[in-house]
């Protein structure tokens, strides 16, 4: 197979993370087990070509690198958020010219690739519009779309499958929603949901490009029916995300298909809001909940602190026995928070507790009660999503 997508500099603050990676290298290393000969095409940094040349080689992979003189990254605070492009004008290279059986093509910030394939899957990877996959000149006897629900407009109320792919010319869509797995459509039939499954961790940082990658081996070179490929490129991801295990192969490391509960009743998202740092985080988890389409009761959005104390504890206390389940931000030990994992506890509300910096001691009740404790954030919101709600 043949792999068209980008080499770059990928740095994570939470978990550390710092590696050459980006979606064509990552995608062309994930497969090259199961497709042997697989080649790909890709700008990079002059003085990381032969970086990007030997990992490609010790997975079995031949880099067709094009030198380009920014050092381009990514940058994110933790592997949910959003990521930084830097730097952020980037000059705009003569497109790759690729020609296959199968090809995957990924955008690119610093160029384009011109595809000619008989079978061509298209990750855009852009939260903007993006062109249609021909606009190019790109050619595919059948092609595929691979986006996230922000690009196929899914999560609108006037979202229509096949209009999308009337007018990018692709006879399958598949899009991508986070925990609660993909949507795969197809001219003339009904959709057909595909679940997610679980993991133990939830490194996400190119989960994205291994699902497409898997995608485009299972349905481009292989023949298989697109809801099948995409079933097993939501099993690569459950596989690739605890612990970046890179390459795929044929016995695939996941857990049970796991269903996102979103009428289960809201998640009560308890945590400290008193200082800028514990604000942020409040306000990041929430925002990336209600991303993923939970309903979340939080205190600091849905009461405040404007109220008398015995207010403002009730207007809490009421919320939280109208959730279903909780996430609770245990770090720095909050004696509210505290309180509140125990009475959710008291009234059997499932927990899941993120605590990064907490000693083992110190939660010794929290784990003895039954709470899902975790370490990382992106786990933490991918468990809740899942957790079943009483």
């Amino acid at each position: 197979m043949i792999v068209a997508g980008g080499s770059y500099l990928e740095i994570c603050l939470r978990p550390d993370w710092r590696r050459l990676f980006g979606s064509g290298l990552r995608a062309a290393c994930a497969i090259s087990r199961l497709s042997p000969g697989t080649e790909l095409y890709t700008y990079c940094f002059g003085d990381w070509a032969d970086d990007i040349r030997h990992t490609a080689a010790a997975f079995g992979c031949l880099a067709n690198v094009e030198p380009v003189d920014e050092a381009i990254s990514f940058s994110y605070d933790h592997p949910l958020s959003a990521a930084r492009l830097y730097p952020p004008i980037i000059a705009r290279r003569p497109p790759l010219v690729v020609r296959g059986r199968t090809v995957l093509r990924f955008g690119f910030v610093e160029g384009e690739a011109v595809v000619e394939a008989e079978r061509a899957v298209f990750d855009p990877q852009s939260h903007d519009p993006f062109e249609p996959f021909g606009a190019n000149g790109s050619r595919a006897g059948c092609l595929a779309l691979v986006l996230n629900e922000t690009e196929a407009g899914a999560a609108s109320p006037g979202f229509d499958a096949e209009v999308l792919m009337g007018e990018q010319g692709a006879a399958v869509l598949v899009v991508k929603r986070g925990p609660r797995g993909a949507t795969v459509y197809e001219v003339g039939t009904d959709p057909i949901d595909i679940p997610a499954y679980r993991s133990e961790g939830v490194f996400k940082i190119g989960s994205g490009d291994v699902f497409s990658a898997a995608f485009a081996l299972h349905w481009g070179e292989r023949g298989m029916d697109a809801a099948a490929a995409a079933d097993l490129a939501s099993k690569s991801v459950a596989h690739f995300v605890d612990g970046h295990s890179l390459p795929l192969d044929e016995t695939l490391r996941h857990g049970e298909a796991m269903a996102c509960r979103l009428d289960d009743g809201p998640i009560y998202l308890a945590g400290p809001f008193f200082d800028l740092s514990q604000r942020w985080m409040v306000e990041e988890v929430y925002r990336t909940l209600t991303d993923f389409g939970a309903r979340i009761f939080s205190p600091l959005h849905e009461v405040g602190t404007g109220l008398p104390v015995e207010a403002i504890a009730q207007a809490d206390l009421a919320g939280l026995r109208g959730s279903s389940k909780m996430l609770a931000l245990l770090d720095g030990a909050d004696p509210g928070t505290v309180f509140e994992v125990g009475y959710a506890r008291a009234l059997d509300i499932p927990v899941v507790a993120l605590a990064e910096r907490l000693e083992r001691e110190n939660l010794t009740m929290i784990a003895g009660s039954g709470c899902d404790v975790t370490h990382d954030l992106a786990t933490a919101i991918y468990r809740v999503m899942w957790t079943k709600g009483r």
